[in-house]
């Protein structure tokens, strides 16, 4: 049996059991077997008067699961929701006040589940002084300049080629060129002696080439696709019929380049501030996502921006449960 066999299989079990021991009820009054459910456990069962509730354990990543777990409800004519998992639950459970849709998550604590309390959004960190002093030069080497939580750093339509780092050994300031971690490690060995900004501008030139609108498929545009999305609705705000479009912080840190994860922005439409959310490729957790987003903002108005390919009925189906809905545009 392989591992992800055994862990599913442990994970029905496990959320049979829960459920049991929280309803007060013998196992034969739970339905036989367990819903397919990536990334956790999921089971239907009866919730009163000929109707049915979702119970879903969240094992992988339980953060981004909050959408999958409403999403497989949905397709099951659940009534309600009843999400289960050991950690992240502030987060799930502040997202899911944002639907109007019964979610109940609970937070496992051995046998036992407990009511999970929202946590609050964390607050976003201002970039030191020391670090500030780097934009100009950001900007002379070709690259846009963008700060999140804390982070000051340089983008090629979308895509990030610079970032502004304190070393953790000498306390020394400098500006790292290359795309992600590894990449900036590697420049800085091979090309340390070089000026900052005519070592950026050659790779802001490389990029450039490859993060247009028609290039060939490359890895360079492959990575962070929502975010070249983003960068054309800033170059183009009227392709979502908006006066003007303008990248800023996301609700939470994103941990790292390569996963993808939707990007937030704030545009001017029909005279109001509305929350632009940035997506790509099917991701069931981006209303969720965008709930925090909207609430990061200050705002109701939020429109979620995707390629059209990747617009499923599924995604509609959970912007339209928002309180308020979500709105879904698309982009050829």
């Amino acid at each position: 049996m392989n591992q992800p066999t055994r862990r599913s299989q442990l994970n029905a079990v496990k959320l049979r059991a829960l459920v049991r021991e929280h309803l007060g009820v013998d196992d034969a009054a739970l339905p036989a077997g367990a819903g397919e459910f990536g990334g956790g456990a999921a089971l239907l069962n009866d919730s009163g008067v000929g109707t049915t509730a979702a119970w879903i354990l969240l094992d992988e990543r339980p953060e981004r699961g909050l959408g999958a777990a409403l999403a497989w409800a949905l397709r099951r004519n659940a009534v309600e929701l009843h999400v289960l998992a050991d950690q992240s639950t502030g987060t799930l459970a502040r997202r899911a006040q944002g639907f109007a849709y019964p979610i109940t998550v609970w937070h496992v604590e051995g046998r036992a589940l407990l009511p999970a309390v929202a946590e609050p959004l964390p607050m976003a960190s201002s970039v030191p002084a020391e670090h500030r002093i780097w934009s100009e030069a950001i900007a002379e080497g070709g690259a846009v300049v963008v700060i999140e939580h804390g982070v000051l750093a340089g983008e090629v339509q979308g895509l990030e080629v610079c970032r502004v780092v304190t070393d953790a050994h000498t306390d020394e300031v400098r500006l790292e060129v290359g795309v992600g971690a590894h990449d900036r490690e590697a420049f800085q060995m091979l090309h340390g002696n070089r000026p900052t900004t005519e070592a950026l501008a050659d790779v802001v030139s490389a990029v450039s080439a490859h993060r247009q609108i028609g290039a060939q498929r490359h890895p360079l545009n492959l990575l962070a696709q929502e975010r070249a999305l983003r960068a054309r609705l800033v170059a183009e705000p009227e392709l979502i019929g908006a006066a003007s479009v303008a990248a800023t912080t996301p609700p939470i840190p994103r941990l790292n380049l390569k996963d993808p994860i939707p990007c937030v922005a704030v545009a001017t439409i029909g005279g109001r501030s509305v929350a632009v959310v940035c997506s790509s490729g099917v991701d069931l957790d981006l209303m969720p996502y965008a709930i925090d987003a909207r609430t990061a903002l200050g705002t109701d108005d939020c429109v979620v921006v995707l390629p059209v390919r990747d617009a499923l009925d599924v995604q509609r189906r959970l912007a339209a449960l928002a309180s308020p809905p979500l709105t879904v545009l698309t982009v050829d």
